[in-house]
C-alpha cells in the first residue's frame, strides 16, 4: 500500500469533518454558549482534551500566533464546560449535514456501509504521540448515524494532522516556517495564512526574510529547490505516519470508503463556505 493513499482518503474525506470550521450554524450554537469569534473554533476543538490551557491549545493546534489563542481561550471554560462546547459543535454538524446533503442521504444504506468503513479504519490508529486524535476517539458516540460518521472521519482527520505536526518537527519546521512553506505552495495565499493564524506583519516578515536567509524561499517568497525538498519531505512523512488506518482498512476498504465519500463531499464544497486548508 503506498502512503500516497492517506493523502487520497485526507483529500476525499476532508470536507466532511472540515465544514464545521466555516459553519454559520456553529458560530451560533457557540455564540449562544457566550463564546464568540476564535473562542468558538478553540474551544470546540479543544474540548475533548478536557479544560486545557491556552499554551496547551497553542502547542497542539500548532501554527497559530500564542496571543491570539490566549486572548481567544481567556474565560472560555468559565463560559460552558468542555462537554456543553463539544454538544454544541455537534449540533452544528447535525444541523449543517441535514441541509447540504439532505435526509435521503443521511437515512440511506450508503451512510451506514461508509460508517462500518470508518470504524474500522479508526480501530488501526494508535494513540502515542495523537493528542488531540486520542481525545477526540474517546468521546461517546452520538446517536445518530451521520453524527457517528462525521466523529469516525474526523478521528482519522486528527489523527492524521497529529503526524503532521510530528514531521514538521522532525524537520525542525515552526509555525510560522510551516506557515511560509504552506503559502509558497500555492495552495493558500500567505496573507490568509497570516490573518487566519493571528500573526501580525512584522512578525510575518521576519520570519520569510528568516526562511530567504537559510535559502529556502526566493525574494519573492517561492519556493528555491531547497525549500521545495523540505516542504516535500514533510508531506511524505505526513503521508507515511498518517497510513496505518488505511493500511488497517485495505485497500479495498479503503477505496469504497472514498467513492462512498466523495459525492457527499462535492456536495458540501458545492454548497460554499468551504476552502481545503
Amino acid at each position: 500500500m503506498e502512503p500516497t493513499l492517506a493523502r487520497k482518503m485526507w483529500r476525499t474525506l476532508e470536507p466532511f469533518h472540515g465544514f464545521i470550521y466555516f459553519s454559520k450554524d456553529a458560530v451560533a450554537e457557540y455564540a449562544a454558549l457566550g463564546l464568540e469569534g476564535r473562542a468558538g473554533y478553540f474551544a470546540s476543538r479543544a474540548a475533548p482534551m478536557g479544560a486545557v490551557t491556552a499554551p496547551t491549545v497553542t502547542a497542539t493546534f500548532f501554527n497559530f500566533d500564542p496571543g491570539l489563542v490566549e486572548a481567544s481561550m481567556a474565560g472560555a471554560w468559565d463560559a460552558a464546560s468542555p462537554a456543553e462546547v463539544h454538544a454544541a459543535r455537534l449540533r452544528a454538524v447535525d444541523t449543517g449535514l441535514r441541509r447540504m446533503l439532505g435526509d435521503e442521504v443521511l437515512g440511506s444504506d450508503e451512510l451506514v456501509e461508509a460508517l462500518d468503513l470508518a470504524r474500522v479504519a479508526t480501530e488501526g490508529c494508535r494513540p502515542e504521540g495523537r493528542p488531540l486524535h486520542a481525545a477526540l476517539a474517546a468521546m461517546p458516540e452520538p446517536d445518530a448515524t451521520h453524527l457517528q460518521l462525521w466523529l469516525a472521519i474526523s478521528v482519522v482527520r486528527e489523527y492524521r494532522g497529529d503526524g503532521h505536526l510530528a514531521a514538521l518537527l522532525g524537520e525542525g519546521v515552526d509555525a510560522l516556517t510551516a506557515l511560509h512553506l504552506h503559502a509558497a505552495s500555492g495552495e493558500v495565499p500567505g496573507d490568509l495564512l497570516k490573518l487566519t493564524r493571528g500573526w501580525g506583519d512584522e512578525q510575518w516578515d521576519e520570519a520569510g526574510a528568516a526562511m530567504v536567509d537559510r535559502g529556502l524561499l526566493d525574494a519573492d517568497g517561492g519556493f528555491t529547490a531547497e525549500g521545495a525538498a523540505l516542504r516535500q519531505r514533510v508531506e511524505d512523512a505526513t503521508d507515511r505516519m498518517a497510513l496505518a488506518p488505511w493500511r488497517h482498512l485495505g485497500q479495498e476498504g479503503s477505496d469504497r470508503l472514498r467513492e462512498l465519500v466523495r459525492p457527499w463531499s462535492k456536495a458540501i464544497l458545492a454548497s460554499g463556505g468551504f476552502a481545503l486548508r
